[in-house]
C-alpha cells in the first residue's frame, strides 16, 4: 500500500476492499459518498415514518433499548432520546484509540448506514465524511466494549457537538474542533443515534487494520526466512516443488515458491541442476524444523489470515444494524410498505473468531522466527561467532535481542487466548450472550505490532550474519539486494552499540512494506 494517496478517492457506499479501508483510515485518502446511496436512504426513511405513523412498534424509536424495550416512547421523547443514547453509551474508558482506528470506525459507520437499512438521513453520513476529510478525529477511549456501542457513541457525540476531538492533532472540546473545521453540529432525528452506535463497526475497523499488518508481516516473514536460509547455508531441497505437490496446500506451495525464487541464483547454497545438493563431509542431512518447515508453518498461518481477510471484507460491505429496515427500493417487501425486523446482525462473532484465529497465526509465525534467531546466535553455524560479535566477552553482541523476542513472544501467547470464547450477560439479561469480537480485534492490533518487532530482530541478526559471512560474494541477487538496502541505514556492528534504534527502523521497513518491495525488485512478485 503506497503512502501517496493524494490522488486516490475512496467512495463509500460501494464495495470496499481491505486496501481501500487502509488507504482512507491510515493514509488519509479522500472519501466521498456514492450518489446511489440517497435513494436507498430515503426509501428506508419512508418505511420508518410509515410504521411509526401506523402505531407499530420500532425498537429504539418507539421503545427503549436493551431490557427497556418494553418501555413505550412518544414522538416528542423519541427526539430527546437520541442525545441521551449517545451520552449514556459513551462509557468506554482508558487510553484513546489511534487516529487510524477512529477513522476506520467512522468509515465503516458510513459504509454500514449507506446500505439503506437504517432509516437515517443522508446529512448524517455527510457529517462523518466531513470529519474524515477535515482531519477531525473524535477522542475515543479504547477499553470497555463488548463488541459495539461505546466507542461509536464517543464518536457520535462529536457529530452533535459534544465530547472531545482532535483537530490538526490538537485535543479540544468537540464544538471547538467542529468550528475550526467549519462543520456545523447535527441535531439528530429518531432512530439515528442507535444506528450510529449499533453494529460491528469498531471491531471490524480495528481488526481490519490489524489484519492488514499481519498479512504484510507474514509476507515479510518469507523474505526474512529466505535471508536466514541464505546466510546460514540452509538446505533448499526442503522447499522443492515435488514436496509441495505431495501435500498440496495452496499457501504452503506458494510460500515454498517464494523461497525458491528468492534463493534461485544463490551459488552459496550449492544447489545442483536438479535441486539435490550433495552432502559435504560432516554436514547435517537436514536443517532444524524452524528452517525445514517454513513453507508448512507460514503456509498454514497465511491460510488463516487469508480466510480472515475474506470474512472481514464481507463484514466491511455488510449492514450490521439492528433493527433492519427493508422496502421501498427492494429488499424484503411484504406488499404493504416494507418491513422492520429486529434481529442481530450487530453480533461480532465472525470478526471475533477470525481475529482470535489471526492472533494464533501471528504467534505461530513469531515462534518460528524466534527459533531461527536463536540459531543465528548460539554459535552452531560454522563461520559465525556466538552472538554475532567479533570479540565476545567484552561484548555481548546480539545476545539480548533474543531475550526481547522471548518476552514479546510470551506476550503474544497471552494475546492468543481467545476473547470470543467468553460471554458475560449484559442489559439485565436481555443480551444474555455477548460475542466479545471487539476485544479479539484489540488483541490482534497488539499482536500485529509485536510480530513486527520479533521479525525485525530476526532481520537485524540475519543481516549481521550475512555481512559477517566470508562467502558473501556467492549470495543470490535477492540476498545481495536486501543486505545493500539495510546497510544504507544499519551499520555492521563491530562492538556493542545501542541497537534499539535499528530494531525500530527495521520494524518500520516491515510495517511499511518496503522490505517486500526490495525483495520483489530482485526476485519478482511474491505469492
Amino acid at each position: 500500500m503506497s503512502r501517496d494517496t493524494n490522488d486516490k478517492e475512496i467512495i463509500l457506499g460501494r464495495n470496499l476492499t481491505l486496501d481501500d479501508l487502509v488507504a482512507a483510515a491510515r493514509y488519509g485518502a479522500h472519501v466521498s459518498l456514492d450518489t446511489e446511496c440517497e435513494k436507498r436512504l430515503k426509501a428506508s426513511q419512508k418505511v420508518l415514518r410509515d410504521w411509526v405513523s401506523q402505531g407499530k412498534e420500532v425498537y429504539g424509536v418507539t421503545t427503549g433499548l436493551g431490557s427497556l424495550a418494553d418501555c413505550r416512547i412518544n414522538e416528542e421523547d423519541a427526539v430527546r432520546m437520541q442525545q441521551n443514547i449517545l451520552r449514556s453509551h459513551a462509557v468506554s474508558v482508558g487510553a484513546p484509540l489511534s487516529a487510524e482506528q477512529v477513522r476506520g470506525i467512522m468509515i465503516l459507520v458510513v459504509q454500514n448506514l449507506s446500505k439503506g437499512h437504517s432509516g437515517v438521513r443522508k446529512c448524517l453520513l455527510d457529517k462523518y465524511i466531513d470529519l474524515l476529510n477535515s482531519d477531525v478525529i473524535p477522542w475515543t477511549p479504547g477499553s470497555g466494549s463488548v463488541g459495539y456501542l461505546c466507542p461509536e457513541a464517543h464518536i457520535g457525540l462529536v457529530i452533535t457537538g459534544e465530547g472531545k476531538a482532535y483537530f490538526k492533532g490538537e485535543l479540544m472540546p468537540a464544538v471547538d474542533a467542529m468550528r475550526a473545521a467549519g462543520i456545523v453540529p447535527l441535531k439528530l432525528e429518531p432512530r439515528e443515534a442507535l444506528a450510529m452506535i449499533s453494529g460491528t463497526t469498531s471491531a471490524t475497523a480495528i481488526g481490519a487494520l490489524a489484519l492488514y499488518d499481519m498479512l504484510t508481516a507474514a509476507a515479510s516473514a518469507d523474505v526474512i526466512a529466505a535471508l536466514n536460509v541464505e546466510v546460514t547455508g540452509g538446505h533448499t531441497e526442503a522447499f522443492d516443488e515435488a514436496v509441495m505437490k505431495a501435500r498440496p496446500h495452496k499457501m504452503q506451495a506458494e510460500t515454498a515458491s517464494n523461497l525458491r525464487n528468492m534463493l534461485k541464483d544463490s551459488r552459496h547454497l550449492h544447489a545442483g541442476e536438479k535441486g539435490c545438493r550433495s552432502q559435504a563431509e560432516g554436514e547435517k542431512l537436514q536443517d532444524p524444523l524452524s528452517v525445514r518447515c517454513i513453507p508448512q508453518l507460514h503456509g498454514a498461518a497465511k491460510t488463516v489470515l487469508s480466510n480472515a481477510r475474506a470474512v472481514l471484507e464481507t463484514e466491511i460491505n455488510s449492514c450490521c444494524d439492528n433493527p433492519l429496515i427493508f422496502g421501498g427500493d427492494g429488499g424484503c417487501m411484504d406488499g404493504e410498505g416494507g418491513r422492520i425486523i429486529s434481529a442481530c446482525n450487530a453480533d461480532s462473532s465472525f470478526v471475533g473468531i477470525h481475529m482470535d484465529s489471526a492472533c494464533i497465526a501471528a504467534t505461530c509465525i513469531a515462534k518460528m522466527s524466534e527459533r531461527r534467531t536463536y540459531r543465528l546466535l548460539d554459535g552452531s553455524i560454522p563461520g559465525l561467532p556466538q552472538f554475532l560479535i567479533e570479540k565476545p566477552g567484552i561484548n555481548s553482541g546480539f545476545m539480548i535481542t533474543q531475550y526481547s523476542q522471548a518476552g514479546l513472544l510470551n506476550e503474544m501467547r497471552i494475546l492468543s487466548t481467545p476473547a470470543s470464547i467468553d460471554s458475560i450477560p449484559t442489559s439485565a439479561g436481555q443480551e444474555d450472550y455477548v460475542a466479545m469480537g471487539y476485544n479479539a480485534s484489540v488483541k490482534a492490533a497488539e499482536a500485529a505490532g509485536k510480530l513486527e518487532y520479533i521479525l525485525a530482530i530476526e532481520l537485524l541478526t540475519a543481516y549481521q550474519a550475512g555481512m559477517m559471512n566470508r562467502e558473501r560474494s556467492s549470495f543470490g541477487s535477492c540476498t545481495v539486494r536486501l543486505l545493500k538496502e539495510i546497510e544504507s541505514f544499519v551499520p555492521v556492528v563491530r562492538e556493542d552499540t545501542y541497537l534499539q534504534d535499528y530494531i525500530e527502523l527495521l520494524k518500520d521497513m516491515i510495517h511499511s512494506g518496503r522490505l517486500i518491495q526490495a525483495a520483489e525488485e530482485a526476485a519478482g512478485p511474491l505469492l
